[in-house]
């Protein structure tokens, strides 16, 4: 990842610290040879990332095999920084028996009306982010 002036890289253990801060993150795959996004509560879990979702496009995008990118982001008004952490792996469904009890132990509960049996695990190929402080809009030049 290149750097700008004023953008500091995070590292990984930074970067899972403000994955551990946030409840809603945003998942994205490629569907049909189109890019979608979807928000996804998670937790993380053993150095991965699991949400609960349900049969649909969401599902199949995650677990076809092709590698999704998940993203969270954040700012503190009074310090004026800003955030965003991506982890990119490959996502797949918790299917085998000890991994589904241990995942239906997890505090993730569905945010939406509507049972999430499916559960969906993004184990990491690559986490990064960064943080730079917001800078103040100048005033446009008067015409």
């Amino acid at each position: 990842m290149t750097s700008s002036p004023g953008v500091i890289e995070l590292d990984v253990p930074a970067c899972w610290d403000l994955l551990r801060t946030r409840e809603v993150g945003r998942l994205a795959v490629c569907i049909n040879g189109h890019p979608d996004v979807f928000p996804v509560n998670y937790v993380v879990d053993h150095g991965s990332i699991v949400f609960r979702t349900n049969e649909g496009t969401k599902l199949a995008a995650a677990v076809l095999g092709v590698a999704v990118a998940f993203e969270i982001d954040g700012y503190d008004p009074e310090l004026g920084d800003a955030w965003s952490v991506v982890v990119k792996g490959q996502a797949h469904e918790v299917e085998q028996l000890l991994e589904r009890f241990a995942a239906a132990d997890l505090p993730l509960f569905p945010w939406q009306a509507g049972p999430k049996y499916r559960i969906v695990r993004i184990e990491p190929e690559e986490v990064t982010g960064r943080r730079f402080h917001r800078i103040t809009p100048e005033p446009a030049p008067a015409p």
